[in-house]
């Protein structure tokens, strides 16, 4: 976990250069793992089983997509420290992040697609709207608390 160490009565300043840019990678990382999880589950629903139900689909995609971005971020941050902390660290600092990834990304396909369904051309929108909608919030914890997952 790294830390900028800043004081929380402090004023906020939404233009950190190197704040947006840890953000940023902090996002990439936790969007990897939720993509990991998301796109893997409707894919195979989409080959397996493409009569199911929509928000059936979404559901447990995005349920996979926050398992397997958890799993990522536990083993990232294991380099640096014991595993249960890390996974600790993982679920405590990125869930707001993962929920708010996953939904953007399923919306996007849903209003895109009709359905829970990867088609080339929505890929860069889901990803896009994966990526932009909790970077926010990640900068915020970083600027106003000092606290980053990787």
């Amino acid at each position: 976990m790294k830390s900028t160490n800043k004081n929380l009565n402090s004023s906020f300043n939404w233009f950190s250069k190197l704040n947006w840019k840890q953000s940023s990678k902090n996002t990439a990382w936790c969007l990897l793992g939720c993509v990991i999880g998301d796109f893997g589950t409707i894919l195979w629903f989409q080959t397996y089983s493409p009569g199911t139900v929509t928000l059936t689909v979404m559901s447990i995609a995005a349920v996979n997509g926050i398992f397997t971005s958890i799993a990522l971020e536990s083993f990232i941050l294991s380099r640096q420290m014991a595993f249960l902390i890390a996974f600790k660290t993982a679920v405590g600092m990125s869930l707001v992040s993962m929920i708010s990834m996953e939904a953007a990304m399923n919306l996007v396909d849903y209003f895109l697609v009709g359905e829970a369904r990867l088609i080339w051309w929505a890929i860069p929108p889901m990803l896009l709207a994966g990526f932009i909608t909790p970077l926010p919030y990640n900068y915020w914890r970083l600027e106003k608390m000092g606290k980053a997952c990787h």
